[in-house]
C-alpha cells in the first residue's frame, strides 16, 4: 500500500501526459489540437444560438452538471444537462434506461447544438444511444471516455478524447479537467484571462 500510495500522484501526472485525441475516422491528433477544434466548434455553434448538452452516468453526471453550469455562468454559452432525477426515473420506467438520453436529446437539440458525451467505459448503452441520437439529428459530438482503448463511444464523435486509465478515479478527474481546458481555453481566447 505504502508504495501505491507514494506513486499515485506520478501515475496520475503519467495519464494526463497520455491523453489520446481522435477525429471521427479514428486518426490520432495531437491533444491540444483536439482542444482547440473543440473550442472552435462550440464558439461557431454558439453564436448561431447553439447550445451545448453534457450527458453521463454517476460521477459522469456529476461532471455533467457542474460543467453544463460553469459553460453558461463562466462561459456565456447556452448549455444544459439531462440529469434531473424525475427525467431518469420517468424515461427509465416508461422507455428503458438504455433510452434515458436519447429521448430528451430527440426533444431538445438541434443541428446547431453540441454534445459532449462523458463515460468512464465508453461502453454505457444509454450514452451510445443519446450520441447516435444527436448525431442523427446532424450535431456535432465531442466525446470522452477511458479504460479500454477499443471502447464504442471514441468512434461517435468530431473529437474523441480517451483517458487510457483503468481507475475510475483518474479518467473521471481527467475528464473534468479537459472539459475546463476546453471552458478556459473558450476564455482565454475571449481575452478574459489575458
Amino acid at each position: 500500500m505504502k508504495e501505491f500510495v507514494k506513486g499515485y500522484p506520478e501515475a496520475f501526472i503519467n495519464t494526463i501526459s497520455s491523453i489520446v485525441c481522435t477525429d471521427v475516422s479514428g486518426k490520432e491528433r495531437p491533444v491540444d489540437e483536439g482542444v482547440k477544434t473543440s473550442c472552435t466548434l462550440i464558439e461557431k455553434r454558439s453564436r448561431k444560438k447553439g447550445k451545448v448538452v453534457f450527458i453521463g452516468n454517476g460521477g459522469s453526471a456529476a461532471i455533467s452538471s457542474h460543467m453544463s453550469i460553469d459553460f453558461w455562468k463562466n462561459g456565456n454559452i447556452p448549455s444544459m444537462s439531462f440529469n434531473d432525477g424525475a427525467l431518469l426515473t420517468c424515461l427509465g420506467n416508461d422507455y428503458g434506461y438504455d433510452k434515458v438520453f436519447e429521448k430528451p436529446i430527440e426533444m431538445f437539440m438541434r443541428k446547431e447544438d453540441v454534445l459532449i458525451a462523458i463515460s468512464s467505459s465508453g461502453r454505457s448503452e444509454n450514452i451510445l444511444n443519446g450520441a447516435k441520437a444527436a448525431g442523427q439529428i446532424g450535431c456535432d459530438v465531442i466525446t470522452l471516455s477511458g479504460f479500454d482503448e477499443n471502447n464504442p463511444l471514441r468512434k461517435m464523435g468530431s473529437s474523441n478524447f480517451y483517458v487510457p486509465a483503468d481507475k475510475y478515479g483518474f479518467v473521471e478527474v481527467v475528464h473534468q479537467y479537459l472539459c475546463h481546458w476546453i471552458l478556459d481555453s473558450i476564455l482565454y481566447n475571449r481575452s478574459i484571462y489575458k
